[in-house]
């Protein structure tokens, strides 16, 4: 018995081990249908009338007269510089409003010396839009009987008449120079530039009547013929704060303030050599 059963269990044990389990075979229910990701035939007869109706209507608004610029706008410059955009836009008026470029008209308004930004807006139906930011003068650059206007940059700005804009200060170009508008000023004169442009950032540029520079020594000599010895070109802002400063307090026989060391200004005269 007990070696019949033994054997029986061996018998048992051998066939289960044997069992295959059949992989589940698929029904059509649960199959993958690609054909539920495809668009159809209609979906896509839709999307081609629509991509057709916004070409022609593209097409449409660029051949139509209803959207040709009749007139360019210009804010923000006086008019002289208004008149330059004018001049360097009059191309546009008969074009369509829809198919300008507006970054190419920026790129050539830009190119104007005396605008300092510009950006371009449409105004439908027909009026283009230029907002302009004109360039600043902050000096007269003169060289012999000629004058230029500077911007804050050191860009040309124009040619002006001598005598034009007295109360900005002088920078004397040497006659080798070479200047015209929409060019920068030589790296030596750029220097000066940077003097009035941080004179100017701290209110103190109308006290100034020019700039003078010996070797790598900066001097700002005021209306009152007092001179501003600032030294190296650096912490220009903060040297000639300091003198702003100091210079109430002075008595008017100084001749000179020194704040090349800004730390301990100095404020004297010199006496005229005799003979």
């Amino acid at each position: 018995m007990v070696g019949g059963r033994s054997e029986r269990e061996s018998r048992r044990s051998t066939a289960a081990a044997n069992v295959v389990v059949p992989f589940p075979r698929s029904t059509s229910g649960a199959r993958f249908d690609l054909a539920r990701f495809v668009p159809s035939g209609r979906s896509l007869l839709v999307s081609f009338g629509i991509v057709v109706a916004g070409a022609a209507a593209y097409w449409i608004a660029v051949a139509s007269p209803v959207f040709a610029v009749d007139r360019v706008e210009v804010k923000g410059a006086p008019p002289p510089v208004a008149h330059e955009v004018l001049v360097a836009t009059r191309e546009l008026v008969g074009t369509s409003l829809v198919a300008v470029d507006a970054g190419e008209v920026e790129a050539k308004v830009a190119a104007i010396p005396s605008v300092a930004a510009v950006s371009v807006d449409r105004a439908f139906p027909s009026t283009l839009v230029v907002r302009v930011a004109p360039e600043r003068p902050i000096a007269v650059a003169r060289r012999s009987h000629l004058s230029w206007l500077v911007a804050p940059s050191g860009k040309v700005i124009r040619q002006v008449e001598r005598g034009a804009k007295p109360m900005l200060p002088r920078l004397w170009l040497r006659r080798a120079v070479e200047v015209r508008p929409g060019g920068a000023l030589p790296p030596t004169v750029e220097t000066s530039v940077r003097v009035l442009a941080a004179a100017d950032r701290v209110g103190f540029l109308r006290r100034i009547r020019g700039v003078r520079r010996e070797d790598d020594e900066l001097t700002v000599v005021l209306r009152r013929g007092i001179e501003v010895r600032l030294g190296a070109a650096v912490d220009l802002a903060l040297k000639i704060t300091i003198a702003g400063r100091v210079l109430p307090h002075v008595r008017h026989a100084i001749t000179y303030v020194d704040v090349s060391v800004p730390e301990r200004p100095v404020a004297g005269y010199e006496s005229q050599p005799s003979g």
